[in-house]
């Protein structure tokens, strides 16, 4: 069992920065792959990156590519999920997930944080 805890959100202005993480408990955080989703009010749950166990291999979905970096330290069991240049499209409650089972499917979830970018 694997349990998430997100921080980070807040209130931004366009083009400002946030940097979200996720701790999670346990310890075999790094045999976990690792992502964050997101989801605006009455739109469906969206992917935003993943990456996998060592970060050797990582993946962003289109519209946050080039501005926001997903990272992952092991040694503090923490996920981290860069955004620059941030839009008030990218105003959603962000989830972090871990251990992919297939596809966009993750076996466990955080409770999320909330992104509001004003205009």
């Amino acid at each position: 069992q694997v349990q998430l805890v997100e921080s980070g959100g807040g209130l931004v202005q366009a083009g400002d920065s946030l940097r979200l993480s996720c701790a999670a408990s346990g310890r075999t955080f790094s045999s976990y792959s690792m992502a964050w989703f997101r989801q605006a009010l009455g739109k469906e749950r969206e992917f935003v990156a993943a990456i996998s166990r060592s970060a050797g291999s990582i993946s962003y979905g289109d519209s946050v590519k080039g501005r926001f970096t997903i990272s992952r330290d092991n040694a503090k069991n923490t996920v981290y999920l860069q955004m620059n240049s941030l839009k008030p499209e990218d105003t959603a409650v962000y989830y972090c997930a871990a251990d992919r089972v297939i596809n966009n499917n993750y076996r466990y979830w955080g409770q999320g944080t909330q992104v509001t970018v004003s205009s």
